[in-house]
């Protein structure tokens, strides 16, 4: 069996007098499509920052990508950041820049392309989330909402990353485009073998994408596992967020 790419053991984080985790062990699997769920409060953020290396635990390991991220010096923590890609969920374009340079921009960090390659690739990879040639050069100002998400998903593509983080990838989109952003993920998942790995609290988006669910609950991973298996855990959070309501209509998504 492969790898992880995402390898965390025995993780605890701790603010003050306020543990987040404690003991909290997470495997993520070469091409999964993993979405991290929790209440309020249960450290899903914090977490995904740790495995971006922008926060360290108090204690544990975390391994992405085969490089132990709290160990890794400057230069091995820039080479692993060229093989990720993050959707931020605002999308957190620069506001200064255009479309197009949007999206070059870590292309230039890199100092290593001339330009006519990276003028094709990044054409490229707008016409691959559905940006024409002519968008390229509006500002995000004059992006609609789901524009905006497309452009900031090819910036997160530039660098035909392994593995792409997303928080919250369909927040303030209506249900057509939520829809529409979905599928474009599928679809970039299968063509560029991506791992990814998922913040949301958006059912229908969870269940569309995800092959595995990994559920934060009492400062751990309570289960790691497909949906389906996932809802068949008492605990009162999944009983909450998956059995309630607005739950039980979108788990139809797995009956069909």
């Amino acid at each position: 069996m492969a790898a992880p790419v995402i390898d965390i053991r025995g993780l605890t984080t701790q603010f003050g007098d306020v543990v987040v985790h404690r003991d909290l062990d997470l495997l993520v699997r070469q091409g999964d499509i993993l979405s991290l769920v929790g209440g309020s409060g249960s450290g899903k953020t914090t977490l995904l920052r740790q495995m971006l290396g922008l926060e360290r635990p108090a204690r544990g390991t975390v391994q992405v990508l085969g490089v132990d991220v709290q160990r890794a010096n400057d230069a091995a923590m820039q080479r692993l950041r060229t093989r990720w890609g993050m959707l931020f969920q605002h999308g957190a374009l620069f506001s200064a820049l255009n479309t197009f340079e949007n999206v070059a921009q870590p292309m230039r960090e890199l100092r290593t392309l001339p330009e006519d390659a990276i003028r094709d690739a990044v054409l490229l990879k707008l016409d691959m989330v559905g940006i024409t040639p002519r968008d390229a050069l509006k500002m995000p100002a004059d992006l609609s909402g789901g524009m905006v998400k497309r452009v900031a998903l090819a910036r997160a593509l530039a660098l035909e990353p392994e593995l792409l983080f997303l928080d919250e990838p369909t927040a303030g989109l209506d249900p057509d485009r939520s829809e529409s952003f979905v599928s474009l993920i599928r679809d970039l998942h299968a063509a560029m073998r991506l791992t990814v790995v998922m913040v949301t609290h958006d059912l229908d988006t969870l269940l569309a994408l995800s092959n595995r669910v990994a559920v934060l609950a009492d400062k751990r991973v309570i289960v790691n596992a497909p949906p389906q298996d996932v809802i068949q855990v008492r605990y009162p959070f999944i009983e909450h967020f998956f059995l309630g309501e607005r739950g039980r209509r979108a788990l139809t998504v797995l009956q069909t």
